[in-house]
């Protein structure tokens, strides 16, 4: 594994799983939300945004977490490992709203600076819809990979846990 992406809803631990893979593999962690936003949660242009992550994609090792839709194809062209993160909406929602608590009005360690952690309806909605609307078409896409990528699904903490302890083991 040299290439990996982490995929999944708001909340199902792609930061960190990511942080626990490069602590076991010494691969460099990518948070993509550090590049794409700007202070004041300020999106990136779209042209500028695919310019960046086709960037970091070309770069020969990494572990790299978020979605972002729009440039998920440049990330899987390069990448050999996929893991998705498939947790229910009422756990992904119980996380971000954990997350907001303990870090509200500070900017988190996976994010860039002069983004100040917030309560935002348009973003609860987001993680709310996120199975509804995103999974199927994900999944899908994924299942349609599998013979040319290492994909992996994880639906809860304990199975994330084995495979990072399988994981340890392998590398040591």
């Amino acid at each position: 594994m040299n290439r990996i992406m982490v995929l999944g809803c708001c909340g199902a631990g792609k930061s960190t799983l990511s942080k626990k893979l490069g602590e076991i593999t010494g691969l460099p962690v990518i948070h993509l939300d550090q590049y794409y936003w700007k202070p004041n949660w300020t999106e990136s242009e779209a042209q500028e945004w695919s310019s960046i992550v086709t960037d970091l994609a070309e770069r020969p090792q990494w572990i790299i977490d978020g979605n972002y839709g729009g440039t998920i194809d440049i990330r899987i062209e390069k990448a050999d490992t996929i893991i998705y993160l498939d947790y229910s909406t009422m756990q992904c929602l119980w996380r971000i709203t954990k997350r907001i608590l303990k870090h509200k009005g500070k900017v988190r360690p996976d994010m860039p600076d002069g983004c100040r952690e917030r309560f935002d309806l348009a973003f609860y909605h987001y993680v709310a819809t996120y199975n509804l609307i995103r999974r199927k078409k994900m999944l899908k896409k994924l299942m349609g990979l599998k013979d040319r990528k290492n994909i992996l699904i994880l639906h809860n903490d304990k199975e994330v846990a084995s495979y990072l302890m399988e994981l340890a083991i392998k590398d040591h």
